[in-house]
């Protein structure tokens, strides 16, 4: 009898799933579109873990061909090197962790500038030199110049990113997710039947997730800065203001993703079709110095790629509110056109 019990159970859950052809078919199509995505963002060639800027090289010549560094440390796989103008540009790229390594486009000179707290930093300068004693005709270390003003931390440059990650995932999932789960259950019908509208349920959504995103930000702020210092430039009430724009931004992206659908796993999978490329894109646990233009272009449709550079231009640089203000302006309008998409697209049974 227990097995008998087990296999209707079993053979229910399955037909179940069969016959949900939005989640079966997603479930499939899912994992070729993440493929390739990321094969078309990345042209199928190897992974750059590592960006050299090379000065002075124009962003139109090819570095490739322009480059008069060490043969052994331009034949290294894995660099990136990145074209910079000039040693101001370059320098404040590298202090901002946006590329790993300055050299000067000189292999006479040996020149080369490098962040002390970037882990990247560090194995560079070793591959450098190292890459200087197989080279003929040069010495066996090369001269390593200071960075110029404060050096930015590589864990004040990552924490926002940390953040925002963080706040994307809970705003996302914790509307898109839930309200579809209310709608399968039947609690949406019921409130249908109440003068409720739906612009003014979507709305309490919102203001609710972003009360529960700033709640959780200033504890996990709080605890993180009381083990690592954390270095703040600008003001703690501008960081506040942009976190609070950023999350209404990300949790009317799920309100949205919560206006149709009464699957939980087709909702799941869109979610993570948009969280994914939103996390990979929007730098937050590298830069994307020297990528294709129009990679950078896709990058700037994400709330979260705004919500990271304006947090770390306050945190880092100490930019004020209004030097801020075109991050401030795009997540606002994102906001503002997908809630009312959602209360437009909102369904109470379907």
């Amino acid at each position: 009898m227990i097995v008998k019990r087990l296999w209707v159970i079993f053979m229910a859950r399955n037909r179940e799933y069969f016959r949900d052809r939005a989640a079966f078919g997603w479930n499939f199509l899912f994992p070729f579109l993440i493929i390739a995505g990321f094969g078309l963002i990345f042209g199928g060639k190897e992974i750059s873990e590592y960006k050299v800027g090379v000065f002075p090289l124009t962003q139109v010549s090819p570095a490739a061909e322009n480059m008069r560094v060490a043969a052994a440390f331009r034949e290294t796989r894995y660099l990136q090197f990145v074209p910079i103008g000039s040693l101001e540009e370059g320098l404040a790229k590298l202090n901002r962790h946006k590329i790993d390594f300055l050299v000067k486009n000189d292999a006479a000179s040996r020149e080369y500038w490098v962040n002390d707290t970037s882990p990247k930093g560090y194995i560079l300068e070793r591959v450098f030199n190292d890459s200087l004693r197989t080279s003929s005709g040069l010495p066996a270390a090369g001269r390593k110049n200071a960075i110029q003003g404060v050096r930015i931390r590589y864990i004040d440059w990552l924490f926002p990113g940390i953040l925002g990650m963080n706040m994307m995932f809970s705003a996302l999932w914790g509307v898109g997710y839930v309200v579809v789960r209310y709608r399968k259950n039947g609690v949406l019908r019921r409130l249908k039947a109440t003068p409720l509208t739906a612009l003014e349920y979507l709305g309490a959504q919102l203001l609710s997730r972003v009360f529960l995103l700033m709640f959780s930000l200033v504890i996990v702020w709080v605890g993180c800065d009381l083990i690592f210092h954390f270095q703040v430039a600008g003001r703690y009430i501008d960081l506040l203001a942009t976190f609070l724009v950023g999350g209404l931004s990300l949790t009317a992206v799920g309100v949205l993703m919560a206006s149709r659908g009464v699957s939980e796993e087709f909702t799941s999978g869109v979610l993570n079709f948009i969280t994914w490329p939103m996390m990979f894109l929007s730098e937050v646990w590298f830069s994307l110095e020297g990528a294709p233009r129009w990679v950078q272009g896709l990058a700037q449709f994400f709330p979260l790629t705004h919500l990271i550079s304006a947090v770390r231009k306050i945190m880092n640089d100490g930019a004020s509110l209004m030097a801020v203000r075109l991050e401030l302006a795009v997540m606002l309008a994102i906001t503002a056109v997908c809630l009312v998409l959602g209360a437009r697209l909102f369904s109470w049974n379907r």
